[in-house]
């Protein structure tokens, strides 16, 4: 929730369309050009009315200053009143002021003008600042109506961009926004269309009154007095608890039934390629011990494991991300470019690899043990076989339950921010040794703000799966010396380096919080 609000006027707050257009169909009447459909007019609706002038009619200045006097002859006593206000933004607005907002009305069109339009519709007593442009064409550009409308929201005082919206329905109104630095909100029930919209680069984009007012109070609970939350409860971590609980169970139980049946055909005789996959019948068993599993059979298994969890808790995954594609739909109205995909790819290849060589350089991975052990186990199967397991199976079961479920559920009693670190960090413990902990914890926080950033579950299974992928694969030919060359911090500084610069580059393409 952001607690400054500059709100532009026509095709925001009222509907000017027969004033404006009729006082441009009388301007015109006076330079001898006849337009009687108003709807051709309408593009006149939002912009300056000089430059509007000159852009569609071919005006010069001095044609275009006698054309808004015109329009101002009839505007200031008809025009201005052939207005209406949009139903239900006097109740959006009396909401947000009452949640402790601070709202200010941003507009393009002549102070004077602004102010008896608000004092007629008896809505100026929601606005603590009212910003127009001035009959003599000073201030006339969006940017200085919204960067004055700041000013004076702020006293004069720095100014908190990353509290503040700029809401309009056309192109001038997001440009003002971004020459200023603050993110626009667009709303296509006004006279912009979602194309003009998007092709602005608008932040967010709604198409009603309701849809905005739902979006501007997101997350006005998360801002309430800590002493008036409610604590967490055990009922809350119950949630949570059940279902991970539930996964390793079933992962468990799926694991141990598939060793029973593999213990059954141990005596069989199996198709040698089906034996060799199951037993390793060339190691000498030590005393007590009547079989040996080959490394594909420990593999196979645990993918086994992997997909019984996975059911297991697919409904109620579905459910939790369901849940949050609604909750955040608003947000994510404005397709995302083939660039933020590229960046996102950048940053999650540089820290997986980046990370992984960090580990290795450090002499990490060789102090733990049970991380051996892990490594030992995933990389002595086949390659096809742990690339299918480690690089697709595992990252769609581990992404169900800990961004599908987790990160989703804690995101209701938690802020956005704190609800990643949480899941990340008990995807890190998930993995029960510090290296893959500290791999888990910053990996999965990564995934987390994809996740937040694209709104679409499948960002977060594409990036687990992706870098799961490459880091087996790389890992598999490493481990048999194909790949040693890359295991020096040149390599680590430049993966780093390319983690941070698209990680930059992202955040400042959009601002998840």
């Amino acid at each position: 929730m952001k607690k400054y609000l500059l709100f532009d006027l026509d095709g925001t707050l009222t509907d000017p369309m027969i004033g404006i257009t009729s006082c441009v169909q009388y301007a015109l009447q006076a330079f001898g050009i006849e337009e009687p459909d108003l709807q051709k007019l309408t593009p006149f609706i939002g912009p300056p009315l000089r430059e509007s002038f000159m852009k569609f009619y071919g005006f010069d200045e001095q044609q275009a200053e006698a054309a808004v006097a015109k329009y101002r002859e009839r505007f200031q006593d008809i025009g201005i009143f052939e207005n209406e206000v949009y139903a239900g933004i006097p109740r959006m607005l009396h909401t947000l002021q009452s949640k402790g907002m601070f709202l200010a009305v941003a507009s393009s069109k002549p102070q004077v003008y602004v102010e008896r339009i608000l004092e007629h519709f008896d809505l100026k007593k929601y606005f603590k600042v009212v910003v127009g442009s001035e009959l003599d064409g000073t201030r006339e550009r969006k940017d200085e109506v919204v960067l004055e409308a700041l000013n004076r929201l702020f006293a004069y005082k720095p100014i908190q961009k990353n509290q503040v919206y700029m809401i309009g329905d056309r192109s001038y109104d997001v440009a003002g926004a971004r020459v200023i630095g603050i993110e626009s909100v667009g709303v296509t029930y006004g006279f912009g269309d979602m194309e003009e919209l998007k092709e602005a680069k608008a932040d967010y984009i709604v198409r009603s009154v309701e849809e905005l007012e739902k979006f501007l109070l997101r997350g006005v609970d998360e801002t309430q007095p800590a002493d008036q939350k409610k604590g967490l409860t055990f009922a809350d971590i119950w949630v949570m608890l059940y279902v991970f609980l539930l996964f390793m169970a079933v992962r468990s139980i799926v694991m141990y039934v598939v060793d029973l049946l593999c213990i059954q055909l141990w005596g069989a005789q199996l198709p040698p390629a089906i034996d060799r996959l199951l037993f390793d019948r060339s190691v000498e068993l030590p005393e007590g011990v009547e079989l040996a599993f080959a490394a594909d059979q420990i593999v196979i298994k645990s993918a086994l494991g992997f997909v019984g969890g996975a059911l297991a808790i697919r409904r109620e995954a579905a459910r939790w991300i369901a849940k949050t594609a609604e909750d955040t739909k608003l947000s994510h109205l404005r397709k995302d470019g083939a660039d933020s995909v590229l960046l996102f790819a950048g940053a999650s290849v540089g820290t997986a690899l980046g990370l992984n060589l960090l580990l290795e350089l450090l002499g990490l991975t060789a102090q733990s043990n049970v991380y051996q052990a892990v490594r030992t186990e995933q990389y002595a199967a086949s390659f096809l076989i742990g690339l299918l397991t480690y690089g697709l199976i595992a990252p769609v079961a581990e992404e169900l339950l800990f961004r599908g479920v987790i990160h989703n559920y804690l995101r209701r009693l938690f802020a956005p921010k704190q609800a990643l670190f949480i899941s990340a960090a008990l995807f890190g413990v998930y993995h029960m040794n510090y290296v893959q902990g500290i791999y888990g914890f910053l990996l999965g926080g990564l995934i987390a703000y994809g996740y937040e950033y694209f709104g679409k579950f499948r960002a977060a299974l594409l990036m687990h799966a992706g870098v799961n992928l490459l880091v087996y694969s790389i890992s598999y030919a490493a481990g048999r010396d194909n790949a040693a060359w890359l295991v020096n911090w040149p390599v680590c500084l430049v993966m780093a380096a390319l983690a941070g610069g698209c990680l930059w580059a992202i955040s400042r393409k959009k601002n998840v919080w």
